[in-house]
């Protein structure tokens, strides 16, 4: 029997996305967060959430209080929440878990889930949220896979803010000051996931640039058979018919069109002169459809609401 109100744990409600969890839970129906914990803002009051005024960061260092809580949202850097896992289910296996890092993305215990793709199954209680990157990319990728010859190419170009709050060269300033800084350009963990969870053959290039928050993704495809520009336009139309935050356009979208909102857009739709190779392109905000609002998809149909509930933007 559902409730009427979920009570949520966030661990690591300092960082990028753990301030936009807090701001989407605030507008939430039915989400509550009854105890955010973080390692260096403990005592501190937490200005965004707006349903409690008086609640404060917990200490992320201290044993972890969860009684009366059904989630447990990990909004912890890579390798961190595998940590708190086991101290979680000892307390209570019941709660259910998202981990919005890379840990258990590899998990065959845990779910992977964009929700348009995967198709998570209502009551799941352990709950793996895809990469940034990855999104895009399989979002580009699962509609015509099974019309892709051999190899699929994925470049992407992120804002910043997905090297974390944390400085490292990815979000030094003094690099990427007016430039487009390339790193891991085989073997990224993303392109590991989409290979695992989408399509075997691709190769993914991830590259920062001098803007805060934002993916576009440009994949290129070989197809088997000859297609027209509207043949391929109406296969992605038809994947995303019932998906709410997934808008499909001809031209090419702009990062600019997708910031701070839960949405993704793919388009650009450009196919070589015989029809057999095909280029898309796919924008989305990396802290929200990649991560903090993809987070949110999840737990509602986890709980059995809509998938888009509190999530729903107008499109310009």
């Amino acid at each position: 029997m559902s409730k009427i109100k979920y009570k949520i744990a966030l661990l690591g409600g300092r960082g990028y996305v753990g301030q936009e969890l807090i701001k989407i839970i605030d507008k939430h129906s039915f989400f509550d967060l009854s105890i955010i914990y973080s390692s260096s803002k403990a005592g501190e009051k937490i200005n965004s959430y707006k349903k409690n005024p008086e609640l404060k960061y917990s200490d992320l260092n201290e044993n972890l209080q969860l009684d009366d809580i059904d989630v447990v949202i990990c909004a912890l850097p890579n390798g961190e929440s595998s940590k708190f896992v086991d101290k979680i289910e000892k307390i209570d296996n019941s709660i259910v878990i998202i981990d919005i890092s890379s840990d258990f993305r590899f998990n065959h215990n845990w779910f992977y889930s964009i929700p348009e793709i995967n198709n998570i199954a209502s009551g799941t209680k352990r709950i793996s949220n895809p990469g940034c990157y990855a999104t895009a990319s399989q979002l580009s990728i699962a509609p015509i896979k099974d019309i892709i010859n051999l190899k699929v190419s994925c470049v992407g170009i992120s804002g910043y803010s997905g090297a974390g709050a944390l400085p490292n060269d990815k979000n030094n300033p003094k690099i990427i000051n007016e430039s487009i800084y390339p790193y891991s350009l085989s073997n990224h963990t993303h392109e590991k996931e989409i290979k695992k969870h989408c399509y075997s053959k691709v190769s993914f290039s991830p590259h920062v640039a001098d803007f805060f928050r934002g993916i576009l993704v440009t994949s290129h495809f070989s197809l088997s058979k000859k297609q027209n520009i509207d043949e391929i336009i109406e296969i992605y139309e038809d994947f995303y018919i019932n998906s709410k935050l997934i808008k499909i356009q001809k031209e090419p979208p702009l990062i600019k069109d997708v910031t701070n909102t839960n949405n993704a857009i793919i388009g650009g739709y450009s196919l070589s002169d015989d029809g057999h190779d095909l280029v898309t392109c796919c924008v989305i905000d990396n802290l929200l459809k990649g991560a903090a609002s993809q987070c949110i998809q999840n737990l509602n149909i986890t709980f059995g609401f809509d998938e888009s509930l509190s999530l729903e933007d107008t499109f310009n």
